[in-house]
């Protein structure tokens, strides 16, 4: 037989000899795509027919061809340049691929193609199995209008709203106008996130109109539009379900998915704080039915939006895997890829809904390369210098497909990897979360990892009084890191001065002796002077062993560890509470950059003589940048609406379009805007 695209790890090697029949070649069609990541899908799906006895083939775009699922992969095949409309998403490359491999099964990944209801049928003229849904429910579930009146029809609960195509501008206002503001203007065929507005007048309808319709047309070809009613603060709470061609469906309980921004999942858990038994059972028989009235065959997810008063609506369905799906594997023992698998193939389901457990607890961090700064995460590129998942860690799982030395383009989703923890009680993953995030070590691209720390010890989050509007409301300026507190305060000068005493003391050495056989005994004391977010702390530290006693601003600080200064984490112990810390980067001159709780600070460590004299150097003038416009992010820039001897007036400047793409630069009305001549 022939090859099958997959994503996730099978647990069970006895399905090797069940699925006999499956031995042979397996295509996997990369998931690197727009909105959703490929890191870790083509990875898993290598790890689960390695385990069913099930050869691969990997399909890869030419800057990919060292990326971690071509490595794994039986064989790999080349499907074209970067851009993902000529490599992931070009059809015709990857049917040649599965065509030359005699590849017999394909697994999408998260991608476009994974609900791509064309790709589907070309794969089912060809006798190729996809491993997900048939065509009919790609189609179905993918229109957002016909979605909606399928829901209405299977008795779920929709949100109130037009149940047709809003054919213009003026449409849109008045249908706006008889729902009764707030809107949500959303593309038909959208996801993601993208093509969505809110609109709170009728201004804003015409204006989200026109951005909702040229994104829609920019990102999916389709620029159709839905306007339906908006539900303020609400959850985003999502069912997982499982079918087969047999007409068995079952719910896999609830994901909670309100930490979000700009409609993108950020953290996810299972379950949710917030349903009850009763409210969780009635989500789950609405979504069952919703699969069973498109004879849903696969996995797939169905998202509601959910109210403080426990009503829930019907948002849309997703019908491929999810990325959030493995805190579900977690809480139930289920391997969904494995029942996709064994669904593709035409077996019925081995498990009944009496069957579903929710064992312990899951929470799912989205590891991403973006600056958290910048709109709570724009993307970054880079190369990673060195990379060091926390997977020594008990109860830690990442699913990634990168590794050191891999690079994060412009070219595709800037996730580096899921980091899931679980736990046998809620707070019990929580703190494992808060430790695997300090001991993940990521260099040469900026990451979000300060937003995510600072997320799961959030009280708010912590008391799970959580809606979508959790990161606006909490961070109303945007994020600026971690705050720090004076006892925190106290504890990092305390240890940047005694990781800056431990680095002397080695360089004073050499092979483990004193460099020069005459040098006095060493020191045990040390008076120092410590810069920190532009105050300066004058310190005294005292040396016993391995511990430092550090006095900062009156009080003493204990600090003890290895102090390994070529590792990558610094563990250490600060009055025995422990804590991981990372020294990022340090030099002669005493500037020092940590990492902790999560949050980069920049410290300067002197001694008192070489701080007094510092304050007769001449400050460095900062660049003068107020006539130079920069882009946000990495991109391509794709429109540029003057030419030379235009004058721009900045204060008519309206909007900069920003896109993991590519930005441009727009204007209320151009001829007013750009006024050539004058």
């Amino acid at each position: 037989m022939a090859a099958y695209m997959v994503t996730s790890t099978l647990q069970r090697v006895v399905l090797v000899a069940k699925h006999a029949s499956f031995q042979s070649r397996c295509c996997v069609v990369s998931s690197r795509v727009q909105y959703s990541t490929v890191y870790d899908s083509n990875e898993k799906v290598m790890k689960t027919c390695k385990k069913m006895g099930i050869k691969t083939v990997a399909v890869h775009s030419d800057v990919d061809a060292s990326a971690v699922h071509v490595k794994m992969a039986d064989e790999a095949v080349c499907v074209g340049p970067a851009p993902t409309n000529k490599s992931y998403l070009n059809m015709d490359a990857i049917m040649d691929a599965i065509r030359k491999t005699g590849s017999q099964a394909v697994h999408p990944g998260y991608g476009f193609l994974s609900e791509n209801k064309e790709f589907a049928k070309r794969l089912a003229a060809e006798d190729v199995v996809f491993i997900g849904p048939d065509t009919h429910a790609i189609h179905a579930m993918g229109d957002k209008i016909e979605s909606k009146l399928l829901a209405k029809a299977a008795n779920v609960n929709v949100i109130p709203g037009f149940d047709g195509v809003v054919e213009n501008v003026e449409d849109a206002v008045k249908i706006a106008g008889e729902i009764g503001y707030p809107v949500m203007i959303k593309a038909s065929a959208g996801g993601g996130g993208k093509g969505m507005r809110i609109a709170w007048n009728d201004d804003e309808t015409r204006e989200g109109f026109r951005l909702s319709s040229q994104e829609a047309a920019s990102s999916f070809g389709d620029d159709r539009l839905l306007i339906e009613k908006f539900v303020d603060n609400p959850r985003h709470i999502e069912i997982q379900v499982l079918a087969d061609k047999h007409g068995n469906a079952l719910w896999l309980n609830e994901r909670e998915c309100s930490i979000q921004r700009r409609n993108q999942k950020v953290v996810e858990e299972a379950p949710s704080t917030f349903l009850d038994p009763e409210t969780r059972r009635a989500m789950g028989e609405q979504a069952v039915q919703l699969a069973k009235a498109v004879q849903y065959s696969s996995a797939g997810t169905v998202e509601f939006l959910v109210d403080s008063n426990k009503n829930f609506y019907f948002l849309e369905m997703n019908t491929r895997l999810q990325v959030e799906h493995p805190i579900t594997e977690c809480i139930t023992g289920l391997d969904l890829v494995q029942q996709m698998i064994r669904v593709a193939k035409g077996f019925p389901l081995l498990h009944k809904q009496e069957d579903i457990p929710i064992n312990g607890w899951a929470i799912e961090s989205r590891v991403y390369a973006e600056d958290p700064y910048k709109s709570f995460g724009l993307p970054s590129i880079g190369r990673l210098s060195q990379y060091q998942e926390p997977i020594n860690l008990p109860k830690v799982r990442v699913d990634s497909g990168i590794q050191e030395g891999s690079d994060i383009s412009i070219y595709y989703d800037p996730m580096i990897s899921k980091l899931v923890t679980y736990g046998a009680t809620r707070a019990e993953a929580l703190q494992r979360m808060e430790d695997a995030l300090d001991n993940y070590v990521i260099r040469g691209v900026t990451h979000n990892i300060p937003l995510l720390r600072e997320i799961i010890t959030h009280p708010r989050f912590i008391s799970g009084d959580i809606t979508t509007n959790f990161l606006p409301e909490e961070y109303p300026e945007g994020f600026k890191g971690h705050q720090l507190t004076s006892e925190g305060r106290r504890e990092l000068v305390a240890t940047a001065a005694a990781l800056y005493v431990s680095a002397q003391l080695r360089s004073q050495r050499f092979l483990g002796n004193l460099r020069v056989s005459t040098t006095p005994q060493e020191r045990r004391q040390w008076e120092l002077c410590v810069e920190l977010e532009k105050g300066s702390h004058a310190v005294a530290v005292s040396r016993s062993g391995s511990t430092f006693t550090v006095e900062v601003d009156g009080v003493k600080v204990e600090v003890s560890g290895e102090w390994n200064l070529a590792s990558a984490l610094l563990p250490v112990t600060i009055n025995r509470t422990p804590r991981v810390l990372q020294c990022l980067s340090r030099d002669a001159g005493g500037d020092i950059t940590l990492q902790y709780l999560g949050t980069q600070f920049k410290v300067r460590v002197l001694s008192q003589l070489v701080s007094t004299l510092s304050a007769h150097m001449p400050e460095k003038v900062p660049e003068d940048t107020s006539s130079i416009l920069r882009s946000p992010m990495p991109g391509s820039v794709v429109a540029v609406s003057v030419k030379p001897g235009d004058v721009v007036r900045t204060y008519m400047l309206h909007r900069i379009h920003i896109d993991p793409r590519h930005w441009y630069v727009e204007h209320p009305e151009q001829s007013s805007s750009i006024m050539p001549g004058t």
